[in-house]
């Protein structure tokens, strides 16, 4: 028992040791979290204060962002009549502004076409003076031989302000721009046309001598333009019509008389297509005072346009065409219309002898592409020749030569009068717009820059006196009349 009692305080007293131990380290922990607690606290209380301190400056951002908000919110509600006013406003200012711009484009565009017209009218005015050959230009259509695909794509442009500008582009893409008197596009009419040459066909009733000729390469639209059709007629008719019209104005104070003649260049002989036999050959002779003149040639007094498309009718129907790879209906000869204006004043007796010159030159070619053999060849090489002698011409007057091979083509020596002479001259350049025709289209504008150099002087109209006039009348009947003992010439 008293062993058993010994372990027990042993124990007991174990116990209380630990328990000693224990509660010390309670004491100790709960010390150590108080004083953890404490530190926390602080911590917390700290970041308490801090964010109380920033809550104190965040409050008014926040009243004043609600205040933004609800000032936001009012502007998003009055922002689409906002807009629209704004808006509004913006496009009353800019179609102010545009208008402004515009009225101003208008007025300088205003200026600008006087001064083109100016530059023009003292153009034409110096060229009067000079007596330079004028040039127009005119671009046909595109018509079933130019094909499709890219050959057939247009190559020529023009300048929208000057009416005299017109530009090709070549096969390598570089282009090239040319200026001539007056550029006529493919939507151009016939009167348009006959608007420009009007004034000066007019002036061949005041006794000016006047030609007008078509050049090209075959079907780029000459025999249209000087022709035309039925239904829409060319240079020619319409001169004819305009010169009644003109010397019906002037009765009674003058009388007129006009007459017409046709003849072609064919294969280098000239014919006389208003005749019963138009293959016979005529020659071109000089008058005594220098003039040409074609014996046997017929002359046709016209007094109205009946007479004159009877007259056109027969000489259409003579003249020599044939169909090629490059135009249906080639025209395989220079063609000539002669129109002879007398007019007599009938108080004073003077007289006013004026001539008009239409020429519809036959189309240069390349054999290669015209496909020409045989007849058709022959005429090509005639045609090529003829218009290389005009060529010719054309570079012996720009360079003021002495002498001019007007005789080394039969059309050169007719022509002589109009491109040498005493004369009033307008070309006409034909050119067609697409790309396989390029090549041609820059050959006959770069000759038309090269013709509207030629000077020939100012023209002069021929009026004779009564006096003069009837001692011309008295020597042409005293050379008719046999009595005189020897045999005349007629010139």
């Amino acid at each position: 028992m008293k062993e058993c009692d010994v372990q027990m305080e042993i124990v007991q007293c174990e116990l209380n040791r630990q328990l000693h131990v224990l509660e010390k380290q309670k004491v100790e922990a709960v010390e150590v979290t108080k004083k953890e607690a404490e530190l926390r606290l602080q911590s917390v209380n700290s970041s308490f204060m801090k964010m109380k301190r920033q809550l104190v400056y965040i409050s008014p951002v926040l009243c004043g962002l609600c205040k933004d908000y609800i000032d936001l919110k009012k502007s998003v509600k009055t922002f689409p009549q906002h807009l629209q006013q704004v808006a509004a406003q913006t496009s009353k200012e800019i179609c102010k502004a545009v208008l402004d711009v515009s009225k101003y484009n208008q007025e300088l565009v205003r200026k600008y076409k006087k001064e083109m017209h100016l530059r023009k009218k003292y153009h034409n005015e110096l060229v009067e003076l000079k007596g330079n050959i004028r040039v127009f230009c005119r671009v046909r259509p595109k018509i079933r031989e130019d094909g499709a695909g890219p050959l057939a794509e247009s190559v020529v442009n023009y300048d929208v302000d000057d009416d005299g500008i017109i530009t090709v582009t070549n096969k390598g893409g570089r282009t090239q721009t040319m200026e001539v008197d007056r550029v006529f596009q493919e939507d151009s009419s016939q009167i348009e046309v006959f608007n420009e040459v009007k004034a000066l066909v007019t002036s061949c009733v005041d006794g000016y001598n006047v030609c007008i000729f078509a050049y090209g390469q075959t079907g780029s639209g000459k025999t249209y333009t000087m022709e035309g059709v039925s239904s829409d007629p060319g240079i020619n008719q319409r001169a004819l019509s305009q010169l009644f019209l003109e010397t019906a104005d002037r009765a009674p104070d003058w009388t007129y008389e006009i007459t017409v003649s046709v003849m072609e260049i064919y294969n280098e002989n000239v014919r006389d297509l208003l005749s019963s036999d138009p293959t016979i050959k005529l020659d071109i002779k000089m008058n005594q005072d220098g003039g040409l003149h074609v014996p046997g040639l017929t002359h046709i007094q016209v007094i109205s346009v009946d007479d004159v498309n009877q007259t056109f009718a027969i000489g259409h129907q003579n003249r020599a065409t044939a169909c090629t790879n490059m135009n249906e209906h080639s025209s395989r000869s220079h063609a000539l219309l002669s129109v002879l204006i007398t007019g007599t004043n009938t108080t004073t007796g003077a007289r006013t002898i004026g001539k008009l010159n239409l020429v519809d030159l036959a189309g240069s070619e390349r054999v290669s592409k015209s496909g020409a053999d045989g007849d058709r060849l022959r005429e090509a090489q005639n045609i090529n020749k003829s218009l290389s002698s005009l060529g010719d011409v054309i570079a012996a007057l720009r360079s003021k030569q002495s002498h001019v091979p007007y005789r080394n083509s039969k059309l050169t020596y007719l022509l002589q009068d109009s491109l040498g002479g005493d004369s009033k001259t307008l070309m006409i350049v034909q050119v067609a717009p697409v790309e396989k025709n390029v090549s041609e289209t820059l050959a006959s504008l770069s000759f038309a820059q090269r013709v509207r150099t030629v000077e020939l002087g100012m023209a002069t109209k021929k009026m004779e006196s009564a006096e003069v006039t009837d001692l011309k009348n008295r020597l042409s009947q005293y050379e008719d009349s046999p009595k005189n003992g020897r045999r005349t010439k007629r010139k």
